[in-house]
């Protein structure tokens, strides 16, 4: 496939990295040099510098022969219109970035498909959802669920109490037989580790589990993360991802939102119905310990600092909040969470680039899903008529080694396989892997 992208930012080197590794072929745009040059020496892409709403240089990119232009820069505009020009110059389909809410609303989608834009992302908007649902289990970092919950990943950081520490899988399997429960993934640092029978597990290694819906709270307990309600919760920081973020949480929750610009807090006022809004320095703890932080079950730091969100999540977790979410604008902290304390740190760029990967890979897959600082994808896929895959074990399948079937979804039965397990025609399979391997676990499933 031929992409070209605009913006070589966060959002844009992100997407070119993820894509590149399949061996697409990205062409790269953007009106910097710098970040160009950085672009072409660590990428694998085509790279040409002018600004994307020009015809000529979408000429010289070859727009006429493109299957999909992304236009990403942080000028909203210039997205918009690199994209009309694109589809008219002859790309098959364009994704544009958005800075505005009203653009993703539903009343406005057939006006942008008209003009040419298939598809916008609100980067702010998509980092709220993410938000909310990583508050769904207050004690696991990450909750993906598939199927309507019959199966789910769920991401645990092992403390020092933990039963699994010390143990290998195989040794876990030997204590608990009947739970249908196992790790798919490890993260130990930046190192991404796909678990096998002899596979040690550590203290602070942030394991991901696939399980069942019956043993997903047995294996919570286990671990000594029981499920417990979040019901109030605070928001430092009332614009953009804090706004966005209060509308999609307000009616399930108890909020306090504290900003300290009085115009922020007017907007949050006119726009929310029954949350409290608090006019204060959201970097005070001691006045956040004053308005009730201790009280609190969660708290979401995102102001527009990023070092201010991971300080003031420091001490709510201090304050005994048992969830904290911050968000960070630097790339390279979305590794350090559970080293310093957080339970999640996350980066609406790196959502935002996820988002749009997954859309690029739609049609090919069933559903896709990306691990906080993992190097690896979950992938659900079905088993198609006279697919090989059904022809042996999966112990005696040409797996690739950085893969691992995960889970099986049958009619109505979910199974955590073995190895002497066989697929079949109309079987949904979860598979994990490792970013290297997605194009060969793709040609495998096609």
């Amino acid at each position: 496939m031929k992409i070209v992208l605009a913006g070589a930012g966060d959002i844009g080197f992100h997407l070119a990295k993820m894509l590149s590794s399949e061996q697409h072929d990205i062409v790269l745009i953007d009106t910097s040099e710098s970040v160009l040059e950085y672009a072409a020496t660590h990428l694998d892409v085509l790279i040409i510098k002018g600004d994307s709403s020009s015809v000529d240089i979408l000429r010289n990119a070859g727009i006429k022969s493109t299957d999909l232009f992304i236009a990403v820069t942080t000028h909203e505009s210039v997205n918009l219109i690199s994209c009309i020009l694109a589809k008219r110059l002859g790309a098959k389909q364009t994704i544009a970035r958005a800075s505005k809410s009203e653009f993703v609303q539903k009343e406005q989608k057939q006006i942008f498909v008209d003009l040419g834009i298939d598809k916008i992302i609100y980067p702010t908007q998509l980092a709220a959802f993410e938000i909310r649902r990583l508050l769904k289990l207050s004690k696991v970092t990450d909750n993906f669920e598939f199927e309507g919950g019959k199966m789910s990943v769920l991401g645990i950081v092992l403390g020092e109490t933990s039963p699994f520490i010390g143990r290998s899988l195989r040794e876990m399997d030997e204590l608990y037989p009947q739970m249908d429960s196992r790790p798919i993934a490890v993260l130990r640092g930046h190192e991404t580790i796909l678990p096998r029978s002899n596979t040690t597990l550590r203290i602070n290694d942030h394991v991901y589990f696939i399980t069942l819906a019956k043993d997903r709270d047995q294996l919570l307990r286990i671990i000594g993360s029981d499920k417990k309600e979040i019901k109030k919760i605070m928001i430092l920081g009332g614009s953009g991802v804090g706004l966005e973020t209060a509308i999609l949480l307000e009616e399930n929750y108890d909020l306090t939102i504290v900003d300290k610009d009085k115009e922020n807090c007017k907007r949050l006022i006119d726009k929310l119905h029954d949350s409290l809004v608090i006019e204060a320095d959201p970097s005070n703890i001691e006045l956040l310990k004053e308005e009730g932080l201790s009280r609190m079950d969660a708290v979401i730091a995102v102001t527009p600092n990023s070092e201010t969100n991971i300080i003031a999540c420091l001490m709510s977790e201090q304050s005994g909040v048992q969830k904290t979410i911050a968000l960070v604008d630097n790339t390279d902290y979305t590794h350090i969470s559970q080293r310093i304390g957080i339970d999640t740190i996350i980066n609406k760029k790196l959502i935002a680039a996820n988002n749009i990967f997954r859309f690029v890979r739609k049609g090919q897959i069933e559903a896709i899903t990306s691990l906080h600082g993992v190097d690896a994808e979950i992938i659900e896929y079905v088993i198609r008529q006279d697919s090989p895959l059904t022809e042996k074990p999966l112990r005696e399948l040409n797996f690739p080694a950085n893969g691992i079937v995960a889970g099986v979804i049958r009619d109505a039965e979910s199974i955590v396989p073995n190895g002497n397990f066989q697929l079949k025609v109309n079987d949904k399979v979860i598979v994990l892997a490792m970013t290297s391997s997605i194009q060969k676990v793709d040609d495998l499933f096609r």
